[in-house]
């Protein structure tokens, strides 16, 4: 299904500040639609002249829908829908016109003119399905009453506000409570849920005829409400922003309040308010954020206790006689560095993923640092590992610290003082699968090497985990052209 922006592009004149006005329209319209108990549909005209392509579509959740199907990217064609024609050239409303019939269902059909700096440059159609219609109640008519004035204010260009949108993903929709206020700030209707949400912020009665900003502060103290022009500019219909308050009743109410001024013609009269109760949501959120600062604790410890067992194998060795021994136990303190490593990483993310990147820079570093050939062999890195999961990581990590470690000693020679070389570690991300090649220009493999008959400690460490726990291939053998070893590993990603 194409995009507004592709749609623009490829069939309108309209340019980048058109588009982002239509954005904005269709990030409200939802409203819209609900208000409307109607189907939204938005046309842009062609820049032929000969008709209007559909670039949006919004379906009411509070009534029936007029469309079963999809619209967005078909077109008409100039003259088959006569309201479009004439919203799009006098810039009015246009209601007149018998219903619609599609698949057995009578749907009325009106047509607005979106208007931008004095210009007509889209047409939303709004598509009742009259199955759905009754004998309005007041909270019907209340709905009808502000979806009118909020139309008229796209016709004249006073909808969307350009000013600030709202930075709440969990805004409130016309279901969750809707109130209309007139132009001092008093309530003239207040749907019952919205009635519901102040009775739980401890109202006792009704909202018609009140102050909503002088209401919300009786029942909310200062400390649990914005400041006192933010929150008479939002509660008084002033400004079309959110806010959240948050109440000390029970656990804490929180709701989030959203206003949108109506000037159908020009003058403010009055605002849409919109409430929602998040109580439930911001408990949920707070217990994901203990959670999530549980897990990085747990792994700070844990890499805590790793260094830790690094710190006491490295004193083990020191007091070993045996150089292999030694060896055996400096070894085990660089695999579990590595793990400490990835830990540290997962201790200081929010989600269970590690930029690998970082990870195998700094493994690079260490193995560079502690060998035996000091700083006269060096890493480079060509490529990104990107994101992967913790285990994926860890099990990563191992591979790449043994394929190095064996690199930095088997293939260049610790008692030459003129020693200088370089690791080189290619990675690619191909098709569903990271590929990594490691190579070196050192000494390369010993005549007559098999990986299968191989003994090595390193070399059995990074086969269990290629194929075993990644899942994945490994392939030795010398570097294609010039001296030295190449090691490639190819793993599926999740």
């Amino acid at each position: 299904m194409p995009s507004l922006t592709e749609l623009v592009r490829d069939h309108t004149d309209l340019d980048d500040a058109d588009v982002a006005w239509l954005q904005l329209l269709q990030a409200d319209w939802q409203i819209i639609a609900d208000l409307s108990f109607a189907d939204l549909v938005l046309w842009v005209p062609d820049r032929s002249g000969n008709g209007f392509w559909a670039a949006g579509q919004m379906r009411p959740t509070t009534g029936p829908t007029a469309y079963v199907d999809d619209v967005i990217g078909t077109f008409v064609p100039a003259g088959r829908r006569p309201l479009l024609d004439i919203a799009a050239r006098e810039g009015r409303l246009v209601r007149e016109g018998d219903p619609e019939w599609r698949d057995d269902v009578p749907v009325r059909v009106e047509s607005i003119p979106v208007r931008r700096e004095g210009r007509v440059i889209a047409v939303v159609a709004r598509n009742t399905n009259l199955l759905g219609v009754r004998t309005p109640s007041q909270l019907e008519l209340s709905y009808l009453q502000t979806a009118a004035d909020l139309t008229q204010m796209i016709a004249r260009g006073h909808f969307p506000s350009p000013g600030q949108r709202s930075d709440h993903a969990d805004s409130p929709r016309v279901g969750d409570g809707f109130l209309r206020v007139d132009a001092a700030g008093r309530v003239e209707y207040a749907s019952p849920n919205a009635l519901s949400v102040y009775r739980r912020l401890g109202l006792s009665g009704d909202l018609a005829g009140l102050t909503l900003a002088d209401v919300t502060r009786e029942l909310v103290p200062p400390r649990r409400r914005p400041d006192e022009e933010t929150l008479s500019a939002v509660l008084g219909g002033r400004a079309q922003r959110d806010l959240e308050i948050t109440s000390e009743r029970g656990d804490g109410l929180s709701l989030i309040v959203r206003a949108v001024p109506l000037r159908p013609a020009g003058e403010r009269i009055g605002a849409l308010i919109l409430v929602r109760d998040v109580t439930d949501l911001r408990r949920r959120d707070r217990e994901l954020v203990t959670k999530d600062a549980t897990i990085r604790e747990i792994h700070h410890r844990v890499k805590n206790n790793l260094q830790t067992v690094a710190a006491l194998l490295r004193l083990q060795a020191r007091r070993m006689d045996s150089e292999a021994g030694r060896s055996a136990l400096e070894e085990a303190v660089r695999r579990v560095g590595t793990i400490a490593i990835v830990h540290e990483t997962l201790s200081q993310a929010v989600e269970e993923t590690v930029d690998f990147d970082d990870v195998a820079d700094r493994l690079g570093a260490m193995m560079t640092d502690v060998s035996s050939v000091g700083g006269r062999v060096r890493v480079r890195r060509d490529g990104a590992f990107g994101v992967l999961s913790s285990e994926s990581a860890t099990a990563l990590a191992m591979v790449l610290t043994e394929i190095m470690q064996n690199a930095v000693e088997h293939g260049y020679d610790a008692g030459n003082a003129e020693l200088a070389g370089t690791i080189g570690v290619r990675v690619r991300r191909l098709v569903g699968r990271l590929h990594l090649t490691v190579d070196d220009d050192g000494v390369g493999l010993p005549e007559g090497f098999d990986l299968d008959g191989s003994t090595n400690l390193g070399l059995s460490i990074v086969r269990t985990l290629v194929e075993s726990e990644l899942g994945g291939q490994l392939e030795i053998g010398p570097v294609p052209e010039g001296s030295g070893t190449r090691v490639v590993v190819d793993i599926p990603l999740e």
